[in-house]
Protein backbone atom coordinates (compact mmCIF):
# COMPACT_ATOMS: atom_id res chain seq x y z
CA UNK A 1 0.00 0.00 0.00
CA UNK A 2 2.99 2.25 -0.27
CA UNK A 3 2.70 5.36 -2.42
CA UNK A 4 6.29 5.09 -3.53
CA UNK A 5 7.11 3.76 -6.98
CA UNK A 6 10.41 2.40 -8.26
CA UNK A 7 11.22 5.84 -9.64
CA UNK A 8 10.66 7.51 -6.27
CA UNK A 9 7.41 9.12 -7.37
CA UNK A 10 4.21 8.75 -5.40
CA UNK A 11 1.05 7.11 -6.61
CA UNK A 12 -2.55 7.25 -5.35
CA UNK A 13 -4.40 4.49 -3.56
CA UNK A 14 -7.51 3.62 -5.59
CA UNK A 15 -10.69 2.94 -3.73
CA UNK A 16 -14.13 1.66 -4.57
CA UNK A 17 -17.24 2.74 -2.88
CA UNK A 18 -20.64 1.15 -2.88
CA UNK A 19 -23.38 3.17 -4.80
CA UNK A 20 -26.56 4.17 -2.89
CA UNK A 21 -29.50 3.43 -5.15
CA UNK A 22 -31.98 6.04 -3.91
CA UNK A 23 -33.44 8.12 -6.76
CA UNK A 24 -34.19 11.11 -4.54
CA UNK A 25 -30.51 11.67 -3.78
CA UNK A 26 -29.19 14.32 -6.09
CA UNK A 27 -26.27 13.44 -8.37
CA UNK A 28 -24.48 16.46 -7.03
CA UNK A 29 -24.64 15.11 -3.49
CA UNK A 30 -23.46 11.70 -4.69
CA UNK A 31 -20.61 13.34 -6.58
CA UNK A 32 -19.69 15.26 -3.43
CA UNK A 33 -19.42 12.03 -1.46
CA UNK A 34 -17.37 10.32 -4.18
CA UNK A 35 -14.96 13.22 -4.52
CA UNK A 36 -14.56 13.60 -0.78
CA UNK A 37 -13.87 9.90 -0.27
CA UNK A 38 -11.40 9.76 -3.15
CA UNK A 39 -9.65 12.85 -1.79
CA UNK A 40 -9.52 11.24 1.64
CA UNK A 41 -7.84 8.10 0.33
CA UNK A 42 -5.61 9.52 -2.39
CA UNK A 43 -4.35 12.64 -0.66
CA UNK A 44 -1.82 10.44 1.10
CA UNK A 45 0.03 10.59 -2.19
CA UNK A 46 -0.28 14.33 -2.72
CA UNK A 47 2.25 17.07 -3.16
CA UNK A 48 5.64 16.69 -1.53
CA UNK A 49 6.00 20.40 -0.73
CA UNK A 50 5.87 19.40 2.92
CA UNK A 51 7.87 16.18 2.72
CA UNK A 52 7.54 15.44 6.45
CA UNK A 53 3.73 15.47 6.28
CA UNK A 54 3.71 13.41 3.08
CA UNK A 55 6.06 10.81 4.54
CA UNK A 56 4.12 10.59 7.80
CA UNK A 57 0.85 10.08 5.94
CA UNK A 58 2.38 7.59 3.55
CA UNK A 59 3.83 5.55 6.42
CA UNK A 60 0.47 5.55 8.24
CA UNK A 61 -1.18 3.96 5.19
CA UNK A 62 1.68 1.48 4.75
CA UNK A 63 1.18 0.31 8.36
CA UNK A 64 -2.43 -0.54 7.51
CA UNK A 65 -1.19 -2.55 4.54
CA UNK A 66 0.96 -4.71 6.78
CA UNK A 67 -2.12 -5.80 8.75
CA UNK A 68 -4.02 -8.98 7.91
CA UNK A 69 -7.40 -7.44 8.73
CA UNK A 70 -9.00 -4.01 8.47
CA UNK A 71 -12.38 -2.40 9.02
CA UNK A 72 -13.72 0.80 7.49
CA UNK A 73 -16.83 2.80 8.34
CA UNK A 74 -18.04 5.63 6.14
CA UNK A 75 -20.75 8.10 7.13
CA UNK A 76 -21.78 11.74 7.30
CA UNK A 77 -21.19 13.80 10.44
CA UNK A 78 -24.22 16.07 10.08
CA UNK A 79 -27.96 16.22 10.69
CA UNK A 80 -31.04 16.19 8.47
CA UNK A 81 -31.63 19.93 8.88
CA UNK A 82 -28.19 20.73 7.45
CA UNK A 83 -28.77 18.46 4.47
CA UNK A 84 -32.09 20.16 3.82
CA UNK A 85 -30.34 23.53 3.81
CA UNK A 86 -27.91 22.26 1.19
CA UNK A 87 -30.85 21.41 -1.06
CA UNK A 88 -32.72 24.67 -0.43
CA UNK A 89 -31.93 25.99 -3.91
CA UNK A 90 -33.73 23.16 -5.69
CA UNK A 91 -36.74 23.90 -7.86
CA UNK A 92 -40.14 23.73 -6.12
CA UNK A 93 -41.27 20.14 -5.79
CA UNK A 94 -37.75 18.78 -6.27
CA UNK A 95 -36.38 19.46 -2.81
CA UNK A 96 -34.81 16.64 -0.85
CA UNK A 97 -37.58 14.86 1.11
CA UNK A 98 -37.28 14.89 4.90
CA UNK A 99 -37.14 11.11 4.88
CA UNK A 100 -34.14 11.04 2.56
CA UNK A 101 -32.33 13.71 4.58
CA UNK A 102 -32.83 11.70 7.76
CA UNK A 103 -31.65 8.53 6.05
CA UNK A 104 -28.48 10.15 4.69
CA UNK A 105 -27.64 11.82 8.00
CA UNK A 106 -27.91 8.51 9.86
CA UNK A 107 -26.53 6.17 7.19
CA UNK A 108 -23.33 4.21 7.75
CA UNK A 109 -21.51 1.84 5.42
CA UNK A 110 -19.07 -0.53 7.09
CA UNK A 111 -16.61 -2.97 5.55
CA UNK A 112 -14.40 -5.54 7.23
CA UNK A 113 -11.85 -7.71 5.41
CA UNK A 114 -9.58 -10.47 6.69
CA UNK A 115 -6.74 -12.23 4.85
CA UNK A 116 -4.19 -15.00 5.36
CA UNK A 117 -1.46 -12.57 4.26
CA UNK A 118 -0.75 -8.89 4.88
CA UNK A 119 -3.37 -6.93 2.96
CA UNK A 120 -0.79 -5.26 0.72
CA UNK A 121 0.33 -8.70 -0.50
CA UNK A 122 -3.12 -10.32 -0.72
CA UNK A 123 -5.03 -11.50 -3.75
CA UNK A 124 -8.68 -12.64 -3.92
CA UNK A 125 -7.69 -16.20 -3.02
CA UNK A 126 -6.07 -15.04 0.24
CA UNK A 127 -9.24 -13.42 1.63
CA UNK A 128 -10.68 -15.54 4.45
CA UNK A 129 -13.65 -13.37 5.32
CA UNK A 130 -15.49 -10.19 4.42
CA UNK A 131 -18.49 -8.37 5.85
CA UNK A 132 -20.38 -5.37 4.47
CA UNK A 133 -23.21 -3.65 6.31
CA UNK A 134 -25.40 -0.71 5.31
CA UNK A 135 -27.17 0.84 8.28
CA UNK A 136 -29.71 3.62 8.65
CA UNK A 137 -31.10 5.60 11.58
CA UNK A 138 -33.63 2.82 12.26
CA UNK A 139 -31.27 -0.15 12.09
CA UNK A 140 -29.44 -2.33 9.59
CA UNK A 141 -30.73 -2.12 6.00
CA UNK A 142 -28.59 -4.76 4.31
CA UNK A 143 -25.84 -7.08 5.46
CA UNK A 144 -23.52 -9.26 3.39
CA UNK A 145 -20.88 -11.70 4.57
CA UNK A 146 -18.46 -13.94 2.76
CA UNK A 147 -16.89 -16.77 4.71
CA UNK A 148 -14.89 -19.36 2.82
CA UNK A 149 -16.76 -20.46 -0.29
CA UNK A 150 -20.15 -19.14 0.86
CA UNK A 151 -21.82 -15.76 0.63
CA UNK A 152 -24.56 -14.75 3.08
CA UNK A 153 -27.19 -12.03 2.68
CA UNK A 154 -29.79 -10.54 5.01
CA UNK A 155 -32.22 -7.63 4.69
CA UNK A 156 -33.47 -5.52 7.59
CA UNK A 157 -37.06 -5.45 6.40
CA UNK A 158 -38.49 -3.08 9.03
CA UNK A 159 -35.62 -0.61 8.63
CA UNK A 160 -35.94 -0.77 4.83
CA UNK A 161 -39.66 0.00 5.06
CA UNK A 162 -39.01 3.03 7.26
CA UNK A 163 -36.23 4.22 4.95
CA UNK A 164 -38.32 3.83 1.78
CA UNK A 165 -41.59 5.01 3.31
CA UNK A 166 -43.46 2.09 1.78
CA UNK A 167 -44.55 -1.36 2.90
CA UNK A 168 -42.74 -4.33 1.43
CA UNK A 169 -44.86 -7.37 0.55
CA UNK A 170 -45.07 -10.06 3.21
CA UNK A 171 -43.67 -13.47 2.26
CA UNK A 172 -47.22 -14.86 2.00
CA UNK A 173 -48.12 -12.25 -0.63
CA UNK A 174 -45.55 -13.55 -3.11
CA UNK A 175 -46.09 -16.30 -5.70
CA UNK A 176 -45.49 -19.84 -4.37
CA UNK A 177 -42.35 -20.32 -6.44
CA UNK A 178 -40.68 -17.13 -5.10
CA UNK A 179 -39.04 -19.15 -2.34
CA UNK A 180 -35.72 -17.27 -2.33
CA UNK A 181 -37.38 -13.85 -2.09
CA UNK A 182 -39.68 -15.13 0.65
CA UNK A 183 -36.62 -15.95 2.74
CA UNK A 184 -35.24 -12.43 2.22
CA UNK A 185 -38.53 -10.71 3.09
CA UNK A 186 -38.85 -12.94 6.11
CA UNK A 187 -35.76 -11.27 7.54
CA UNK A 188 -33.66 -14.42 7.67
CA UNK A 189 -30.20 -15.13 6.31
CA UNK A 190 -29.80 -16.77 2.91
CA UNK A 191 -26.62 -18.29 1.52
CA UNK A 192 -25.24 -19.13 -1.91
CA UNK A 193 -21.87 -20.14 -3.39
CA UNK A 194 -19.73 -17.00 -3.39
CA UNK A 195 -18.49 -17.55 -6.95
CA UNK A 196 -22.07 -17.75 -8.24
CA UNK A 197 -22.77 -14.07 -7.59
CA UNK A 198 -20.76 -12.72 -10.51
CA UNK A 199 -22.02 -15.46 -12.80
CA UNK A 200 -25.67 -14.63 -12.14
CA UNK A 201 -25.58 -10.86 -11.67
CA UNK A 202 -27.84 -9.12 -14.25
CA UNK A 203 -25.81 -7.16 -16.77
CA UNK A 204 -22.48 -8.60 -15.62
CA UNK A 205 -20.01 -8.59 -18.46
CA UNK A 206 -17.47 -11.27 -19.14
CA UNK A 207 -14.06 -9.87 -18.47
CA UNK A 208 -10.83 -10.85 -20.09
CA UNK A 209 -7.89 -12.50 -18.39
CA UNK A 210 -6.26 -10.62 -15.55
CA UNK A 211 -3.15 -10.18 -17.68
CA UNK A 212 -4.98 -8.43 -20.53
CA UNK A 213 -2.33 -6.00 -21.86
CA UNK A 214 -4.91 -3.45 -23.06
CA UNK A 215 -6.71 -3.40 -19.70
CA UNK A 216 -3.42 -3.19 -17.81
CA UNK A 217 -2.30 -0.29 -20.00
CA UNK A 218 -5.56 1.61 -19.32
CA UNK A 219 -5.19 1.13 -15.59
CA UNK A 220 -1.55 2.20 -15.57
CA UNK A 221 -2.39 5.32 -17.59
CA UNK A 222 -5.25 6.14 -15.22
CA UNK A 223 -3.05 5.71 -12.13
CA UNK A 224 -0.40 7.95 -13.67
CA UNK A 225 -3.02 10.59 -14.49
CA UNK A 226 -4.44 10.47 -10.96
CA UNK A 227 -0.93 10.69 -9.53
CA UNK A 228 -0.17 13.80 -11.55
CA UNK A 229 -3.54 15.36 -10.66
CA UNK A 230 -3.19 14.78 -6.93
CA UNK A 231 0.42 15.92 -6.88
CA UNK A 232 -0.53 19.10 -8.72
CA UNK A 233 -3.75 20.01 -6.91
CA UNK A 234 -3.55 18.71 -3.31
CA UNK A 235 -1.67 20.67 -0.64
CA UNK A 236 -0.54 18.85 2.53
CA UNK A 237 0.11 20.44 5.93
CA UNK A 238 1.16 19.00 9.28
CA UNK A 239 -1.12 20.60 11.89
CA UNK A 240 0.32 18.98 15.02
CA UNK A 241 -1.11 16.70 17.70
CA UNK A 242 -4.64 16.71 19.15
CA UNK A 243 -6.35 14.18 21.44
CA UNK A 244 -3.41 11.80 21.17
CA UNK A 245 -3.33 11.76 17.36
CA UNK A 246 -1.09 13.45 14.81
CA UNK A 247 -3.11 15.48 12.31
CA UNK A 248 -2.35 16.25 8.66
CA UNK A 249 -4.65 18.21 6.36
CA UNK A 250 -5.00 17.92 2.61
CA UNK A 251 -6.69 20.77 0.73
CA UNK A 252 -7.80 21.03 -2.89
CA UNK A 253 -10.34 22.87 -5.03
CA UNK A 254 -13.48 20.75 -5.07
CA UNK A 255 -14.52 21.45 -8.66
CA UNK A 256 -11.00 21.18 -10.08
CA UNK A 257 -10.30 17.94 -8.22
CA UNK A 258 -13.70 16.37 -8.95
CA UNK A 259 -13.60 17.25 -12.65
CA UNK A 260 -10.04 15.99 -12.96
CA UNK A 261 -10.78 12.75 -11.12
CA UNK A 262 -13.79 11.97 -13.29
CA UNK A 263 -11.90 12.80 -16.49
CA UNK A 264 -9.04 10.49 -15.49
CA UNK A 265 -11.41 7.68 -14.52
CA UNK A 266 -13.56 7.91 -17.65
CA UNK A 267 -11.43 5.48 -19.72
CA UNK A 268 -12.29 2.83 -17.11
CA UNK A 269 -16.04 3.54 -17.18
CA UNK A 270 -16.67 0.35 -19.15
CA UNK A 271 -15.18 -1.72 -16.32
CA UNK A 272 -17.57 -0.35 -13.69
CA UNK A 273 -20.37 -2.62 -12.40
CA UNK A 274 -23.89 -2.13 -13.80
CA UNK A 275 -25.51 1.06 -12.47
CA UNK A 276 -22.25 2.60 -11.26
CA UNK A 277 -22.07 5.51 -13.69
CA UNK A 278 -19.61 8.39 -13.57
CA UNK A 279 -21.06 11.92 -13.44
CA UNK A 280 -21.37 13.63 -16.80
CA UNK A 281 -19.83 16.98 -17.71
CA UNK A 282 -23.30 18.50 -17.33
CA UNK A 283 -23.57 17.05 -13.81
CA UNK A 284 -20.27 18.70 -12.86
CA UNK A 285 -20.95 22.07 -14.46
CA UNK A 286 -22.41 23.63 -11.31
CA UNK A 287 -20.08 21.94 -8.80
CA UNK A 288 -18.85 24.52 -6.24
CA UNK A 289 -15.44 25.97 -7.08
CA UNK A 290 -14.32 26.10 -3.45
CA UNK A 291 -11.53 24.47 -1.44
CA UNK A 292 -12.25 21.25 0.44
CA UNK A 293 -10.03 20.03 3.29
CA UNK A 294 -9.53 16.49 4.58
CA UNK A 295 -8.15 16.02 8.09
CA UNK A 296 -6.14 12.80 8.61
CA UNK A 297 -5.74 11.53 12.19
CA UNK A 298 -2.82 9.16 12.81
CA UNK A 299 -2.61 7.13 16.03
CA UNK A 300 0.29 4.83 16.91
CA UNK A 301 1.66 5.35 13.42
CA UNK A 302 -1.47 4.11 11.61
CA UNK A 303 -4.23 6.08 9.91
CA UNK A 304 -7.30 6.04 12.19
CA UNK A 305 -9.75 8.66 10.90
CA UNK A 306 -10.27 10.83 7.84
CA UNK A 307 -12.75 13.72 8.10
CA UNK A 308 -13.55 15.75 5.00
CA UNK A 309 -15.15 19.13 5.74
CA UNK A 310 -17.87 19.69 3.13
CA UNK A 311 -19.53 22.73 4.74
CA UNK A 312 -17.67 25.22 2.50
CA UNK A 313 -19.49 23.75 -0.51
CA UNK A 314 -22.76 25.40 0.53
CA UNK A 315 -23.17 28.94 1.83
CA UNK A 316 -26.36 27.95 3.62
CA UNK A 317 -24.51 25.42 5.79
CA UNK A 318 -21.42 27.42 6.75
CA UNK A 319 -22.22 27.43 10.45
CA UNK A 320 -23.27 23.78 10.55
CA UNK A 321 -21.19 20.65 10.94
CA UNK A 322 -21.10 18.81 7.64
CA UNK A 323 -18.32 16.28 7.11
CA UNK A 324 -17.76 12.92 5.46
CA UNK A 325 -15.95 10.70 7.96
CA UNK A 326 -14.00 7.51 7.32
CA UNK A 327 -13.05 5.54 10.43
CA UNK A 328 -10.40 2.80 10.27
CA UNK A 329 -10.25 -0.18 12.64
CA UNK A 330 -8.47 -3.50 13.03
CA UNK A 331 -11.27 -5.64 11.63
CA UNK A 332 -12.80 -8.77 13.15
CA UNK A 333 -13.10 -12.15 11.48
CA UNK A 334 -16.41 -12.49 9.65
CA UNK A 335 -18.46 -15.44 10.88
CA UNK A 336 -21.13 -17.53 9.18
CA UNK A 337 -24.67 -17.07 10.57
CA UNK A 338 -25.96 -19.95 12.71
CA UNK A 339 -28.83 -20.57 10.31
CA UNK A 340 -29.10 -19.65 6.64
CA UNK A 341 -31.36 -21.02 3.90
CA UNK A 342 -29.55 -21.94 0.70
CA UNK A 343 -31.02 -20.25 -2.37
CA UNK A 344 -30.37 -20.21 -6.08
CA UNK A 345 -28.76 -16.81 -6.84
CA UNK A 346 -30.12 -16.77 -10.38
CA UNK A 347 -33.68 -17.30 -9.16
CA UNK A 348 -33.20 -14.71 -6.42
CA UNK A 349 -32.08 -12.11 -9.00
CA UNK A 350 -35.17 -12.74 -11.13
CA UNK A 351 -37.47 -12.61 -8.12
CA UNK A 352 -35.90 -9.37 -6.86
CA UNK A 353 -36.46 -7.78 -10.27
CA UNK A 354 -40.03 -9.01 -10.66
CA UNK A 355 -41.33 -10.03 -7.27
CA UNK A 356 -41.44 -6.52 -5.81
CA UNK A 357 -43.00 -4.86 -8.85
CA UNK A 358 -46.20 -2.94 -7.96
CA UNK A 359 -48.29 -4.83 -10.50
CA UNK A 360 -47.85 -8.02 -8.47
CA UNK A 361 -49.65 -6.55 -5.46
CA UNK A 362 -53.21 -5.22 -5.32
CA UNK A 363 -54.48 -2.38 -3.18
CA UNK A 364 -55.42 -4.76 -0.34
CA UNK A 365 -51.97 -6.34 -0.43
CA UNK A 366 -53.06 -9.52 -2.24
CA UNK A 367 -51.66 -10.79 -5.53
Amino acid sequence: MSCATSSGQRRPHPTHLPETAIPAIRKTLAATAVAAAVLAVTAACGTAENLTAAQKLDQSVDKLGRQKAISLELGLDTDAATLKKLDSGSAPGKEMPDQVAQLLAGARVSLSVQSKKPLQDSSDTDITGMAVKVSGPDGDLLEYRQVGDWAYLRAGVKALEKASGSKLPAPGQLPPDATALKEILGGGWVKMPADSLTKNAPGTKETGPSGDPAADARKKKTIKGLQDLITREVQLKDTGTKDGADHITATASFKTLLTGLVDELRPLAGDLPPGANLPTSQDLKDAPDKPVTADFAIKNGALSTVSVDLAPLADTAKSNKFALVLRVGKGEQASAPDQAAQVDPGALSQQLLGGLAPQHITGDGSL
